[in-house]
């Protein structure tokens, strides 16, 4: 075990509490309409072909339920957080997009 993971364990917790509370958009709740399937399908392609976003922007949550697209998970700086909406934007133009995105720099 490195140094570092001995000193800083990981613990997710409180996200994972939070996830669990059904106040916030988990991969569970993404419709299988195949219209909600088509919006999240688009924009992910769009995300992973943009190769300006770090990988870490590449793993965003993308759930679409109803038309209407949740963007979660961390990203490194807020470039990355408004490239990931505006692409979410140009690929599904007849969503509306709610960001949930988180700016978690690196250490």
């Amino acid at each position: 075990m490195s140094a570092v993971a001995q000193d800083k364990p990981a613990d997710n917790s409180a996200m994972n509490q939070r996830d669990r509370s059904g106040e916030t958009k988990t991969s569970g709740d993404q419709s299988n309409s195949s219209g909600d399937i088509k919006i999240t399908a688009a924009i992910r392609r769009a995300v992973v072909h943009d190769k300006s976003l770090t990988t870490t922007a590449k793993n965003v949550k993308i759930i679409t339920e109803n038309g209407i697209v949740t963007l979660r998970g961390p990203v490194k700086t807020e470039e990355e957080k408004a490239t990931v909406a505006r692409l979410a934007t140009q690929a599904a133009p007849q969503a509306r997009i709610d960001n949930q995105i988180e700016v978690t720099p690196s250490k």
